[in-house]
C-alpha cells in the first residue's frame, strides 16, 4: 500500500485507512456534497479524454476510501460512458469499514442524464447491489426499460436542478454525496452554490494540450475555498478544501 503523509493542518508519517478516514471526515454534515478531481500540475483533467492516466496509487487509494464515507456516489452520465463505470460495488473491507461507521453496506449510485442514453442492460445497473438512481429533465425520453433497473427521477424542465437533487437525495437520507465529476457536472453544482467541498489530487504531470480543466461551464461569481488538509505521497498532492461561507 502506498504511503500517505499528512503536511496540515499537522505534520505526520504515514497515515492507515483510519486515519485517511479520520482526515476526511473532519467537519463533514448532512447533507454535505463532495466533489473530487484529479487534474495535472498544468489543469489538465484528463489524457487522452480520460482522468485514469492522471491517478497514480495514493490518488487510487483516497479514490476508493473516499467512496467509503458517503452515502451516495454521484456522476454524470458522459463520465459514466467515457471512465467505463461498471456497477457501484465496495470490496469487503470497505463494507465492513461502512457498517461500522454506522452507514449501508454500499452507497447508491446516481447518474446525471438528461439525454437518458443509457443502457439497461449494462453492468451499471444488472449487478449494483442497491438500486441505482438516474437524474433526468422533465422533457427527457420515455424511459420503461430503465425504469425498470433504477429509479428514474425528473429534477428540472430542461436542465437537472441541482438544489433540487440534492434535496432529493436529503430526503432519501442520502445527504452525505460524493461527486466524482465531470467538468461540466461540476460547473453546474457550483453555478448552484450546493458544493461544500473539493477533494483535489495535483498529479506531478505536465500534460499541455488542449485539456479541459475540472470546471466547464459558467459560475455566477468565484466560489472562495478554504485549505483544510494537505496530504503528500511522494510527488503528489492531494488537497482537502471546504466552500468559505
Amino acid at each position: 500500500m502506498v504511503d500517505i503523509d499528512a503536511l496540515f493542518p499537522a505534520r505526520t508519517g504515514p497515515l492507515d485507512d483510519d486515519a485517511l478516514a479520520a482526515h476526511y471526515s473532519t467537519g463533514i454534515q448532512s447533507p454535505w456534497l463532495r466533489v473530487n478531481f484529479v487534474s495535472s500540475v498544468d489543469g489538465a483533467a484528463t489524457i487522452d479524454g480520460k482522468s485514469g492516466g492522471l491517478g497514480g496509487d495514493a490518488d487510487h487509494r483516497v479514490f476508493d476510501l473516499l467512496r467509503r464515507l458517503c452515502d451516495v456516489v454521484l456522476v454524470a452520465s458522459g463520465t459514466v460512458k467515457k471512465e467505463g463505470y461498471g456497477a457501484m460495488v465496495l470490496d469487503a473491507e470497505s463494507v465492513a469499514a461502512r457498517i461500522a461507521l454506522g452507514l449501508q453496506p454500499q452507497p447508491v449510485f446516481a447518474i446525471v442524464s438528461g439525454s437518458l442514453d443509457l443502457d439497461p442492460a449494462s453492468d451499471v445497473f444488472q449487478k449494483a447491489p442497491v438500486r441505482p438512481i438516474v437524474f433526468t429533465v422533465d422533457s427527457a425520453p420515455e424511459h420503461g426499460a430503465l425504469s425498470e433497473v433504477a429509479d428514474v427521477i425528473p429534477c428540472g424542465a430542461t436542465e437537472v436542478d441541482p438544489v433540487a437533487m440534492v434535496a432529493l437525495l436529503e430526503e432519501r437520507r442520502l445527504g452525505r454525496i460524493h461527486c466524482e465529476g465531470g467538468p461540466s457536472l461540476f460547473g453546474a453544482l457550483l453555478a448552484a452554490d450546493v458544493v461544500d467541498e473539493l477533494c483535489l489530487t495535483v498529479s506531478p504531470l505536465l500534460v499541455g494540450g488542449d485539456s479541459r480543466g475540472i470546471v466547464s461551464g459558467e459560475v455566477p461569481e468565484p466560489r472562495a475555498l478554504s485549505l483544510v488538509g494537505i496530504l503528500r505521497s511522494e510527488s503528489t498532492l492531494l488537497l482537502r478544501y471546504v466552500r468559505a461561507r
